[in-house]
């Protein structure tokens, strides 16, 4: 199973989450300068978890201003804790009334927004064939991972555009996007929908100087998805083998895509697109590495889904 990527709607705090606040990224003055971020506004939707906490680490570090959606309340009080000079909202971005909050609340005290990260999704332990779900279950799936982002973008760009300094929209999808994957039909269906809202919506701001770009992560270790605790020891030495860099991946390595697509001096030309952070796996395909390192194999390497002992 892949990455269900970013923060889970409703899940509270835990062990995850202090991990996730350690491994900081240290940035000189010589780095922001290069990055040329210092005093950029960002908002980050579901910043409190995963994905968008580690964004949150890496864009403090660049020197930009934080603003920070997060519907948990638990998560919002350790928020305020470590970015205590920055806009921490308790907000539901799945309602056009909080997005419209949002956007006000940050006119109010920025007056500028320069980057929009639309990270909120989840898939909802929705795993079912697509003969048994639901309408509701449809609904649900729909407005946590697409039609927030259409709420979200359309109350954020007035002011982005007012801003007058282009800026970076950095909506945050999944691999799946890209490949099936059954018993989620419905969930990979929005975020595939996700790329075709990316790509057109840059062609219509490109004018407006707005880059608008993807994240499409793969099986990322978050408070929502653990994922490599999870391999029992009998299965431990099948992790460097799934994956061709061999590893699950990080929040910081998402994170390290959105600083790029954040940075007008890094990606100023680069719109339209998506990152994936993959580790390889959708260039691979069904290879993995054997056991001796040396060759391959497009044939089942194990039994039952990697999480359960063989």
């Amino acid at each position: 199973m892949s990455a269900y990527d970013h923060v889970s709607i409703g899940a509270g705090p835990g062990k995850q989450d202090r991990q996730e606040a350690q491994g900081k990224i240290t940035m000189t003055a010589n780095d922001r300068d290069i990055l040329g971020l210092e005093g950029k506004v960002a908002l980050i939707t579901g910043g409190g978890a995963g994905i968008g906490r580690a964004t949150a680490d890496m864009f403090a570090r660049a020197g930009m201003k934080l603003v920070i959606a997060e519907i948990d309340p638990a998560r919002c009080a350790t928020l305020r804790n470590a970015f205590p000079d920055h806009l921490i909202l308790e907000a539901d971005v799945r309602r056009a009334a909080d997005a419209g909050r949002i956007v006000s609340a940050i006119a109010d005290r920025h007056g500028q927004l320069d980057v929009l990260m639309n990270n909120v999704g989840d898939f909802l332990r929705i795993q079912n064939y697509f003969v048994d779900t639901t309408e509701e279950d449809w609904d649900q799936l729909y407005q946590v991972n697409l039609l927030h982002m259409f709420r979200m973008t359309k109350a954020a760009l007035p002011l982005m555009k007012a801003s007058g300094a282009g800026g970076s929209i950095i909506n945050v999808s999944t691999i799946e996007a890209f490949r099936g994957i059954p018993k989620t039909v419905v969930y990979s269906a929005f975020k595939a929908a996700i790329t075709g809202f990316t790509q057109s919506l840059a062609v219509e701001l490109g004018q407006d100087g707005i880059r608008v770009n993807a994240i499409a992560p793969e099986t990322t270790d978050t408070a929502q998805i653990t994922a490599d605790s999870r391999v029992p020891p009998s299965n431990r030495d099948y992790v460097s083998r799934w994956f061709p860099i061999g590893r699950f991946g990080k929040g910081q390595d998402s994170a390290g895509a959105a600083l790029y697509l954040a940075s007008e001096r890094l990606s100023g030309w680069t719109t339209g697109h998506t990152i994936l952070v993959d580790g390889g796996a959708l260039a691979a395909g069904a290879w993995m590495r054997l056991p001796d390192g040396k060759n391959w194999t497009h044939l089942p390497i194990i039994v039952a889904d990697g999480y359960t002992p063989t």
